[in-house]
């Protein structure tokens, strides 16, 4: 949202507040000149929204008699990107205000079921947007209820061989890490707490009864402890040349380990003044890691598996073909 938009909206929201409002007072609160002001007056009255202005020295503004704004009208996607990106960005006051404002002018029913949502996730690792797993939002609303609610959940859930199996799960809480949602639940099959990815569940459905929380635990420990149980069908280690705050700042958050080389250490050679890092992640596939190494825009040696080294010429061919043809690749 550009600054100007958020400023105009910001006008809207002092005149919400009721009675006129002097144009030195929202000149200053907005931190624009007079003239500013009376622009995005203009751009309120363009949407529809009835400013009346009071001429003169000590002149304003004020709503209609009688103007109330009506609900947000957001799809459960569109106010999930939204809100997710308010909760999981800024953290200080002025994410949390306009994170109140948006929930504030949500549907009551909306409302409640994302205030469910915020209240039992830990959102404190979740990444990039751009990195983030697409999940089914109704899937993820009614999970976030029933762990806030202490309510069993009937899932219809697939395995990373995509098996598909019934279970009844009790949710502890939902962790959203490195782009991913995880809830950490005691399983009917196992009898055990585990740590299950939603973007696998096929369907979520709510249960009669309630059962207790349980005292001291913290679902997102669990689910760091889960995953690294994870039996990942490849271990990949490779070496960038490049610091550590770059790579941390493209890489998803959380999916891999950083660590700086050092004269005398495995893998060390002579670089640039950037330095190399060794960059160690486990994979369950590897044909999503190339386009990501390649983004990096820097130069990296991949010491393992061979497999990710094929991976890697396949795209460096592909787009060779692109850039010499400047057409689509050949079919190989």
């Amino acid at each position: 949202m550009t600054r100007p938009l958020v400023r105009v909206l910001g006008l809207l929201e002092i005149l919400q507040s009721g009675g006129t409002h002097r144009l030195a007072e929202l000149s200053t609160r907005l931190g624009v000149d007079a003239r500013t002001v009376r622009r995005y007056a203009a751009h309120l009255v363009d949407l529809g929204i009835p400013v009346e202005s009071e001429r003169g020295r000590y002149g304003g503004y004020r709503l209609g008699s009688g103007f109330r704004m009506p609900p947000l009208l957001l799809t459960d996607d569109e106010a999930l990107a939204v809100l997710l990106g308010l909760a999981a960005g800024r953290r200080d006051l002025a994410g949390a205000s306009a994170l109140a404002k948006v929930l504030r002018v949500l549907p009551e029913a909306s409302r409640a079921r994302f205030e469910a949502l915020l209240g039992s996730a830990d959102l404190r690792e979740f990444g990039r947007p751009s990195s983030v797993v697409a999940t089914d939002t109704g899937i993820l609303l009614a999970v976030a209820e029933a762990a806030g609610a202490r309510t069993p959940l009937r899932v219809r859930y697939a395995d990373r061989d995509g098996r598909a199996s019934h279970r009844i799960l009790l949710p502890s809480g939902l962790v959203a890490r490195g782009g991913r949602w995880y809830l950490s639940a005691a399983d009917s099959l196992s009898g055990e707490v585990r740590t299950f990815r939603l973007d696998r569940m096929r369907s979520a459905d709510p249960q009669d009864g309630a059962f207790p929380a349980r005292p001291g635990f913290d679902p997102a420990d669990a689910v760091r402890s889960g995953l690294a149980q994870t039996p990942w069908r490849y271990a990949v280690s490779l070496r960038v040349e490049a610091t550590a705050d770059y790579v941390a700042d493209r890489l998803p958050q959380g999916l891999a380990t950083i660590t700086e080389l050092r004269r005398g250490d495995e893998g060390w050679q002579p670089g640039s003044m950037e330095g190399w890092l060794r960059v160690s992640l486990r994979a369950e596939r590897l044909g999503w890691l190339p386009p990501l190494l390649a983004g990096l825009d820097r130069p990296f040696i991949v010491d393992d598996p061979a497999e990710l080294r094929v991976e890697v010429g396949r795209l460096a061919s592909r787009l060779a073909d692109i850039a010499e043809s400047g057409a689509s690749p050949r079919p190989r």
